[in-house]
Formats: structure tokens, C-alpha cells, sequence
């Protein structure tokens, strides 16, 4: 079975990094160096993948490309603190077991388990969010492939997604259109948002993935929202975040806020005026509050 090989433009997807970028480099420190496809198109490695992603950590912590990019991963991992965490719990383990000996019924049974017995609130924010961070960890150590972190990802969206909509038609004020923008694939942190927002009595609008800017100013007009929540991973860049936000925020009508949360809002030094950065899952809850206190509106009931 051959090893599994990825273009330039997953690789962008991955990563976050630009395709411009990786040619310049490929062309100034000699890594990456991809294979070629009989087409003459570029193909990286896992290793390659590997790499990359931790160098796009380390970039983000102001480190230089040509101090880093000669080092090998195992330098690079100690330098970005990608070491196992140990702050496991044994649910975490078991969880991870699972996932890396493919027993995914079981994981799945086991993620439905604890829904069901810890409610969806504690679920969220003591489960799935944890494990979450735990597993983009494991990937960057090289203890998981990428098909095994897609494979939880889509696991716990169906969960999410199942328990969502037991409760869909149930919301009120205020109504959040969620939603990533372009370049953002990752949806499982505008799920959990989601998920707590309708536990908070909101009304959620969700859009799915990757919404053209000019589309998500136009749903927020035809679906009457009084905010636009987006979602954020590590990945995305943060030049982009900036600018994108600085643009919505012009073009949505003020009365209308715009919420920015996922670890790559956190990333950012500086957010643009009017925009809410949303620190955790936890500060859901007390933002809705805020925005009912100032706009009149009952107090909800925390459904978790």
C-alpha cells in the first residue's frame, strides 16, 4: 500500500500556508521538497505535512523561517511545546485508544455515552472540546494520520449535529448566523458554538463551511440576524482574519454583531473595533446575557 501523498493546494488547506509560500521557501531552504505526479504537479508526504504544520506554529509565534525551517520535526516540536499532554484524563485516553486502533463504532458509542450521562453543556466543554485539542495534538506528533483526525472530526459533527436537532425551532433572541469564511474548512468549532448558543435559548442559523464574505452580509440581511458568529482555527491566517473582519464589520449594519472566536482568534493581538472576540466556550453564555441586557430582552434559561 503506497503512502498517502497530498498537493500543493491541500497542503494550503492543512496548513494554512500559502502556495506562494511554499514554493519560495522550497526555493530558498530546500524544504519542502515535493515529489512531482507525471503531470509534473507537486505531491508532499505526511512527513512533509507533519512538518509544515509546526513550522506554521512556530511562524506564529514570531519565530523566523530561516531559523527554524532546517531543524528537524522532533527540535520543532519541543520548540512549539508539542509534547504529550499531561493533563489526560482517562475518558481522553480511551477516547484517543479508540481512534487509533480504528474501533470507531466503540468511539462512537462511547462520545454518545457521555453526551447522554454529562448533558450537552458539560459534554462540550469538558469532552469534546478537550479531546478536540488533544487529538490536533496527537496529529502533530505523528501519532495520528490525517484521514484518523477526519474520521473523529466527522464522529463527534454527527453527534453534534444529532443532538442539535432535537432541540432546532426551540430558539429565540437573539438569532446567530454561524458560519467560516473562505479558506476556513474546519466546522467543528462553529458546531460547538452552535450547540451552546442553542442551550443559551438563541436562534441559530447555521451556514455550513467556507461562505464567500459578500454571501454571509447577505444571509445576515435576509435571515434578520442580530449577530454573525465565525469560527476560526489555528490554521487560518491571521493578515486574512483581520482584514476579512475589518470587512464585514463595514459592511453589516452596526446594530448587528459580529463575534470571532476558535484558536485562531485568540491568535490575534489586535481584533477590529466592533468586533467581539469570543475568549472560550464559556463566555457564550455570558455574551448572550450582555446582548439581551442591551436589547431589552428576558434573560434565556441555560439549558445545559
Amino acid at each position: 500500500m503506497s503512502a498517502p501523498v497530498f498537493s500543493i493546494a491541500e497542503v494550503e488547506q492543512e496548513t494554512g500556508l500559502s502556495k506562494d509560500q511554499l514554493r519560495v521557501w522550497e526555493r530558498r531552504y530546500g524544504f519542502p521538497i515535493p515529489l512531482r505526479s507525471n503531470q509534473g504537479e507537486r505531491q508532499y508526504s505526511d512527513e512533509d505535512l507533519a512538518k509544515l504544520k509546526v513550522i506554521r506554529r512556530l511562524l506564529d509565534k514570531g519565530m523566523r523561517p530561516g531559523r527554524i525551517m532546517g531543524l528537524p520535526i522532533s527540535e520543532l516540536q519541543a520548540l512549539s511545546g508539542g509534547g504529550q499532554s499531561a493533563d489526560r484524563s482517562a475518558p481522553q485516553d480511551l477516547a484517543l485508544y479508540l481512534l487509533q486502533t480504528h474501533q470507531t463504532v466503540e468511539l462512537h458509542k462511547e462520545l454518545s455515552q457521555t453526551l447522554m450521562r454529562d448533558g450537552m453543556f458539560r459534554f462540550i466543554t469538558e469532552t469534546a472540546a478537550p479531546l478536540s485539542a488533544l487529538v490536533g495534538e496527537a496529529w502533530m506528533r505523528g501519532e495520528l494520520r490525517i484521514f484518523e483526525e477526519h474520521i473523529y472530526t466527522e464522529i463527534l459533527q454527527g453527534i453534534l449535529r444529532s443532538a442539535i436537532a432535537q432541540g432546532t425551532g426551540l430558539g429565540g433572541a437573539p438569532k446567530v448566523l454561524l458560519t467560516t469564511l473562505p479558506s476556513e474548512q474546519h466546522g467543528l468549532g462553529m458546531l460547538m458554538a452552535e450547540a451552546v448558543c442553542m442551550l443559551e435559548g438563541a436562534e441559530c442559523v447555521r451556514l455550513g463551511v467556507q461562505t464567500p464574505i459578500g454571501d454571509v452580509i447577505a444571509a445576515a440581511a435576509a435571515k434578520q440576524a442580530d449577530i454573525v458568529a465565525l469560527s476560526f482555527s489555528g490554521n487560518f491566517p491571521a493578515n486574512q482574519m483581520s482584514d476579512s473582519l475589518s470587512l464585514l464589520r463595514g459592511n453589516l449594519p452596526s446594530k448587528v454583531g459580529l463575534w470571532c472566536g476558535g484558536a485562531g482568534a485568540m491568535r490575534v493581538k489586535r481584533i477590529p473595533d466592533g468586533v467581539t472576540r469570543i475568549s472560550g466556550l464559556h463566555q457564550i453564555g455570558p455574551a448572550i446575557s450582555e446582548w439581551r441586557a442591551a436589547a431589552g430582552e428576558p434573560p434565556g434559561l441555560h439549558g445545559g
